[in-house]
């Protein structure tokens, strides 16, 4: 059985108004919780570590993110990579070092390997503040830091979530350009003084 519904369409009343998205603001006092991107809702940008370096960039770009997921089979995590490691220094770098060229590279060139992925557990995240967020993120002198949790049903290790600094400044109303994390920093603790 095939469950077809016809849809059409109508003018929009004059008298209708936006829906409220239960959006709260969000302040430094706020649950870190709320600033946090939840996988359990919205599907992990990722890609995998043989793909090319210029492929992954496009990628962020046009899924408006700085971090992608380094996946193999499974989706089992191997590591991250972000725009300032495509788009700085080390490309070059490898790629002198190698002898080769820089489109030659591959995510697997550039990525942080996941043993040197540093988290947050989902169970202190829950007990802290976006305060306490930017404050482990400005100390570890991270644009990102991923959340750690169990899978309830395999008993296993997962990504729940990360954190962005350039997400947790919109949520504050701090316009975040570019990847100078001292400026970055600075721009929203002065949004949190006032």
């Amino acid at each position: 059985m095939t469950l077809a519904a016809k849809v059409r369409t109508h003018k929009l009343s004059q008298n209708a108004t936006l829906c409220a998205s239960g959006f709260n603001h969000v302040s430094a006092d706020s649950p870190a919780v709320e600033a946090m991107t939840d996988f359990s809702r919205v599907q992990a940008v990722t890609v995998g570590a043989d793909v090319g370096i210029d492929e992954a960039n496009t990628r962020m770009i046009s899924r408006r993110v700085r971090l992608l997921m380094v996946v193999g089979a499974d989706e089992q995590v191997l590591g991250l990579i972000t725009a300032r490691d495509i788009l700085g220094e080390k490309p070059m770098q490898i790629a002198l070092a190698r002898g080769g060229k820089r489109e030659e590279l591959t995510v697997k060139d550039l990525m942080t390997p996941v043993a040197q992925v540093e988290t947050l557990y989902l169970n202190e995240v829950m007990h802290a503040r976006v305060a306490d967020i930017l404050d482990a993120l400005k100390s570890k002198g991270r644009q990102h830091i991923l959340v750690e949790d169990v899978d309830p049903l395999t008993g296993l290790p997962r990504v729940r979530g990360i954190f962005s600094a350039t997400h947790i400044g919109r949520l504050l109303g701090v316009p975040v350009l570019g990847f100078d994390l001292p400026q970055t920093f600075a721009e929203i603790e002065a949004a949190l003084a006032n």
